[in-house]
């Protein structure tokens, strides 16, 4: 056995001896399963109990169960074994050995049979006297079935970025701000220069958000999987939609994240500057300046939204590009409304403003979703990345806001 042993001492680099082949208390030479995975990912737990029979089945198995979201110091180890394999630490489940690494997870009888079938060949080398791959050959696989290199573990995802970009799109103070701009426009009577300034108005407000969302996105990729960082995260949310919630009982009493009275006349100076303008430039850069303005009053009415989603982003395992794209996908979900309502004054040439009642129900729609993802980031974050829960809480929020639509409506005839 000494003379094995010194034989695989000389086979491998002193590094890859270390991670991927280690003497077990048999006396046999182990081959080291790295586990990395999430409480945040659903398809990690649904990986878990496979990979942690393994060593049942396959004695010479030493399996290490690394969970980052409650350590960090796992997900540091995770970067540096990626970094060794010239490979980025951009997802979870991640199964690393022999020098391999194989990220995602499909199903038992896909990624489970693959995995298997690597860990018997490794082992094999074992026996016959071969090596593992070194960093230079090292394989960074995703087995997903149809979608090939794509990693599919969070399905939910998709639908978490239309539901809740399309419940900030609903936001009050934005609306405000547009419309008030809108019913100056009109008394031009040119469809064409309404058009324009309004679509500028959308797109800077558009952009303006989507690097607001970044600089979240950024601070939380910064400070990685730190459990205080969620319930930090979480406890905010649920304040914002408590206030929300506030806000249709008693609209704009005591603490409100609503657009100050205060600051309304910079905003009607802001619009009027665009209508005072000689020139189509003019008037371009104006509503440039007022789209910007205006955002910050914005992020007083749903600040919370872009928080939670950049939140659950940093927690999802997807990579950088990715998330970016998310981050895209969700700002043109924002977008919407403001560009059809763009679209319907153009038409109409009306002069609609936006009612207390209808900014009431906006605020408990936003509020309640709102309370209802916080509540999820403190107790069971990884639920979040459930299907049925996502339809669920989205349902919930428009339950709750239709009925207090109808007895508000109600009360009013």
């Amino acid at each position: 056995m000494a003379a094995l042993l010194l034989f695989w001492m000389l086979s491998f680099p002193a590094q890859s001896d270390e991670l991927w082949v280690k003497p077990g208390p048999d006396g046999r030479m182990h081959v080291q399963l790295y586990f990395f995975w999430s409480l945040a990912c659903p398809h990690c737990l649904e990986a878990r109990p496979f990979v942690e029979a393994i060593p049942a089945g396959r004695p010479w198995v030493s399996l290490h169960d690394l969970e980052l979201t409650r350590h960090p110091e796992h997900a540091r180890k995770y970067r540096e074994m990626a970094a060794q394999l010239n490979q980025e630490a951009v997802s979870v489940p991640a199964l690393l050995f022999c020098g391999e690494m194989h990220l995602g997870w499909d199903k038992a009888e896909t990624t489970g049979a693959e995995i298997l079938q690597r860990l018997d060949a490794c082992q094999a080398r074992i026996v016959a006297g071969g090596t593992t791959p070194d960093a230079q050959s090292a394989s960074r696989k995703i087995t997903v079935p149809v979608l090939g290199e794509m990693d599919p573990q969070h399905i939910s995802l998709p639908l978490l970025t239309l539901a809740i970009a399309a419940l900030d799109a609903f936001n009050p103070c934005a609306f405000f701000v547009l419309l008030f701009l809108l019913s100056l426009l009109v008394h031009q009577k040119s469809k064409k220069r309404m058009l324009a300034i309004g679509g500028i108005f959308v797109f800077f407000s558009g952009l303006m958000y989507f690097a607001f969302m970044a600089a979240w996105l950024n601070l939380f990729q910064l400070l990685g999987n730190l459990v205080w960082v969620t319930l930090a995260a979480g406890g905010l949310a649920v304040f914002v939609g408590i206030v929300n919630i506030k806000d249709f009982f008693a609209f704009e009493r005591g603490l409100s994240l609503s657009i100050p009275e205060s600051r309304k006349p910079d905003i009607y100076r802001r619009a009027r500057a665009i209508i005072s303008a000689d020139n189509l430039p003019a008037m371009a850069a104006a509503t440039v300046f007022l789209a910007i303005a205006a955002n910050f009053y914005e992020l007083l009415c749903t600040a919370g939204f872009p928080m939670v989603y950049t939140r659950l982003l940093t927690l999802s395992g997807q990579s950088e590009g990715m998330r970016y794209l998310y981050l895209t996908l969700y700002n043109l979900v924002y977008v919407i409304p403001l560009l059809l309502i763009v679209l319907a004054f153009v038409r109409s040439m009306g002069t609609r403003k936006l009612t207390e009642r209808e900014g009431r129900l906006l605020k408990l729609l936003s509020g309640t979703m709102m309370l209802e993802l916080g509540a999820l980031l403190l107790l069971a974050p990884e639920l979040l990345n459930n299907l049925v829960v996502a339809f669920g809480l989205l349902g919930v929020a428009l339950d709750i806001t239709w009925a207090a639509a109808r007895m508000t409506g109600e009360k009013s005839a």
